[in-house]
């Protein structure tokens, strides 16, 4: 997977997300070099890695195809199936039989919803709130695309389905937070059409037959390109405004960050979005994959008493970490919340609604603009100050904290500050930067917004000073604490 070597230099230049990394569009992806280089400095063979906050599993990854064991937590559902996959990948030729087996049984009944009354099968149809504006179909190799106005037998293809309510999507819980578009009333057929939550529904029904180790795989390819099959996929006008060359072309959006649902939207066909992303799962899986058929401790005990290889767990950290024998873990490697920058558990509503798992809201820590969940400030930081104080106990002497962190306030880092300032055996030795691999809209446009993470290196007290002139090598490395 890594196609260069981890060096001080390219870890501050890293490369776009590739491969398993890229597959699903899980929010706060970080780049794997500077985790990678953190791991192999830091650590040897056979040593524990833990991750309390695991997300999409890039650390756990990174740790296991260095020969380290390692340790993972996280509340979000979709975070531990997706980081359970990514560190024991099924295999190329079960996930392209079971797609040919889903694609032989339901493709010709998706298509359906979406065929013309000349036999042609729609690739998107462009919505202005409730009016039908354009029907298009895929052009062929060389060709451009074709847009079609309307047909009454279009229309009434679409009322058809209009009413559908799924029977395997849990029914999503929102709250009332502005900041990502959503309020407690708001429905899965806000989210979806009828049509789209039909074809869904077909797409489950098949996984659901599939075998074990390919049917989480397949789900989580569905909640992947669930997105394109929404209500959010923005139509894009006016491209090149700002540069005085406007187009009149329209173009085809993603799903953003958040619930938005545009008065000008596509609505695209379930099939076409669900193929993709297995596509790109089976190119990431053809070359093979060093981690394949790894297995996964069912319990901690398991994991300590007969020295397995990776513990992922869905429980919150706080009870978990509790549960690590006392001086076990060599190095904790981790992105937490970053206060109110991200909150997970409300933007991955949509996914775990569709795997049809139950969310623990109340265990996340996060800061929320949703009131009604009383995820404030203050709790936040007292929250992630016991999470690293519990943390220490279970680190070995020689042991390192590094814990990737921005913020633009002051306020959200009184917990970093209160480890600092606290004599506790954690002792702070510097830090140096984690340039993202790819910007994202909300990177690009927000005002003010941040463009890399600080990778903050914290360490008992007898810890290889050899190790820690290795992290000073690395550009822009200091020992200055990156509180303003």
């Amino acid at each position: 997977m890594q196609s260069r070597m981890i060096t001080p230099e390219n870890i501050n230049s890293p490369q776009g997300y590739k491969k398993l990394y890229n597959f699903h569009k899980y929010w706060g992806k970080k780049p794997h070099e500077p985790l990678a280089f953190a791991i192999e400095q830091l650590t040897d063979e056979g040593d524990i890695v833990l991750d309390p906050f695991v997300g999409s599993g890039t650390t756990a990854r990174e740790s296991l195809i260095r020969n380290r064991r390692f340790i993972g937590f996280d509340i979000n559902p979709i975070a531990i199936e997706l980081t359970k996959m990514i560190v024991s990948p099924p295999s190329y030729f079960k996930v392209y039989e079971s797609f040919n087996i889903i694609k032989n049984t339901v493709k010709d009944e998706i298509n359906s919803s979406y065929r013309l009354q000349d036999g042609r099968i729609a690739s998107h149809y462009l919505w202005a709130d409730r009016a039908l504006e354009q029907v298009w179909l895929r052009g062929g190799r060389g060709r451009a695309r074709e847009e079609l106005s309307p047909s009454s037998e279009d229309i009434a293809l679409f009322r058809k389905y209009d009413s559908y309510q799924s029977k395997h999507i849990r029914s999503p819980r929102f709250f009332s937070n502005s900041r990502i578009n959503t309020h407690s009333d708001l429905s899965t057929s806000d989210i979806l059409t009828g049509r789209a939550q039909y074809n869904i529904d077909l797409l489950i029904d098949c996984i659901e037959d599939l075998p074990p180790d390919v049917r989480n795989s397949m789900k989580l390819c569905l909640t992947s390109a669930s997105g394109q099959m929404s209500k959010m996929v923005f139509a894009i006008t006016g491209r090149g405004k700002t540069t005085g060359k406007r187009s009149t072309r329209t173009e085809v959006g993603s799903w953003v960050i958040g619930y938005w649902r545009p008065n000008l939207h596509f609505e695209v066909n379930v099939w076409n979005c669900f193929e993709r992303r297995i596509s790109m799962l089976l190119n990431a899986l053809k070359p093979g994959d060093p981690l394949q058929g790894l297995r996964l401790s069912d319990s901690m005990e398991n994991f300590f008493e007969q020295e397995m290889e990776c513990y992922i767990s869905g429980e919150p950290c706080q009870t978990g970490i509790t549960n690590i024998k006392e001086k076990s873990v060599s190095l904790i490697l981790t992105d937490p919340p970053h206060s109110d920058r991200i909150p997970y558990l409300e933007l991955s509503e949509l996914w775990n609604s569709i795997l049809n798992t139950e969310v623990s809201f109340d265990s996340e820590i996060v800061v929320s603009n949703a009131k009604e969940r009383g995820k404030t400030l203050s709790t936040y930081n007292n929250d992630m100050y016991d999470v690293i104080k519990t943390s220490s106990h279970i680190m070995r002497d020689d042991a390192f904290l590094l814990m990737l962190y921005n913020s633009r306030g002051k306020s959200p880092w009184t917990f970093i500050s209160q480890v600092i300032d606290s004599p506790s055996e954690l002792q702070y030795h510097g830090t140096f930067p984690c340039y993202y691999s790819a910007l994202s809209v909300v990177q690009d446009n927000r005002r003010g917004s941040l463009k890399d993470d600080a990778i903050l290196v914290f360490g008992k007290p007898q810890v290889d000073s050899s190790k820690l002139d290795k992290l000073a090598t690395i550009p822009a490395w200091s020992p200055e604490i990156p509180i303003k």
